[in-house]
C-alpha cells in the first residue's frame, strides 16, 4: 500500500500548503504550529478538497477515512446505537471499550464533546482501514482519553496511518515524522533519528534533547524512560 502526493499545491488567498510525500504502511506523525497546514494536508490526503496542481494516488488502498477535529461532524443518526452501526461496530462493544456509560438509544449530541470524540476515536479504531487520517485526535479527550487513544493508534503497524496533532504530551508509538513549515510539509526521517530534526518537538522532547537524551519513540513510556536515564 502507498499514499503518494506528487507536486501537489492547494491556495487559499495568499497562503498556500505545498507536499510532495510517498507514505508507506506504519504511523506518521505530522507536526506543526496552529495554522501551518495540517489541516489542509489531512483533507487532501483524504481527497476531501482537491489541490491545484499535483496528484493524490492511492495504491492498494481499499479503504480510506478521515476524521475531523470536532466529533460533531461525524455524528449522522440519533442514537449510540444507529451510530455505532453506521460504522460497522457492535454497539456495546463500543461503548464499553470508550468508557462510556449511557443507553444505546441515547442522542450522541447528549454527549459531552469529550465523550463523544472518545466514541468516534474507539469506533474508528474497531475498524481495519487502509488508510486512516487523523485530525486532531487528541482534542476534546481527558489524559485518560488521550492515553486510549494513542494505544489504540500504535496497533495500527500494517496500515497506513497520519496524524496531525500538535498534541504535547500523549503520542502514538511513531515510524515516520514529519512537519509542517508554513505551509510546506518536510519529512525528517524514521524515528528516533528524526528527532534531532524536529523543529515542532514537545516540550517533554526539548527537555530532553537539551540534555543530550533521545527517547526511542514518542509515546509517554518512551519520555518516563528517558526522563529516568537523564536522572541516572
Amino acid at each position: 500500500m502507498k499514499l503518494s502526493l506528487t507536486g501537489i499545491e492547494k491556495s487559499f488567498g495568499g497562503w498556500k500548503c505545498a507536499a510532495g510525500a510517498a507514505f508507506s504502511p506504519g504511523v506518521h506523525l505530522i507536526t506543526g504550529r496552529v495554522g501551518s497546514g495540517k489541516s489542509t494536508l489531512a483533507l487532501l490526503a483524504a481527497r476531501v478538497i482537491r489541490p491545484d496542481k499535483g496528484i493524490v494516488q492511492y495504491e492498494g488502498i481499499h479503504s480510506h477515512t478521515l476524521s475531523f477535529q470536532y466529533p460533531e461532524n461525524h455524528v449522522t443518526t440519533s442514537s449510540l446505537e444507529e451510530e455505532a452501526f453506521s460504522y460497522g461496530v457492535e454497539p456495546d462493544h463500543a461503548l464499553d471499550l470508550a468508557g462510556i456509560n449511557a443507553g444505546k438509544t441515547l442522542d450522541p449530541f447528549r454527549l459531552s464533546r469529550g465523550e463523544l470524540k472518545a466514541f468516534h476515536i474507539t469506533c474508528l479504531s474497531l475498524r481495519p482501514w487502509d488508510l486512516l487520517i487523523l485530525d486532531e485526535p487528541f482534542s476534546a479527550l481527558d489524559c485518560r482519553g488521550k492515553m486510549a487513544a494513542s494505544g489504540n493508534i500504535s496497533e495500527r503497524k500494517k496500515e497506513i496511518t497520519l496524524v496531525c496533532t500538535h498534541e504535547q504530551h500523549f503520542l502514538p508509538r511513531t515510524d515516520f515524522l514529519w512537519e509542517m513549515r508554513s505551509g510546506l510539509l518536510t519529512y525528517l526521517g524514521p524515528v528516533p533519528e528524526a528527532i534531532p530534526s524536529w523543529q515542532s518537538a514537545t516540550g517533554p522532547v526539548r527537555r530532553l534533547r537539551a540534555q543530550g537524551i533521545l527517547p526511542v519513540n514518542l509515546t509517554w513510556q518512551d519520555i518516563l524512560e528517558a526522563a529516568c536515564r537523564m536522572h541516572d
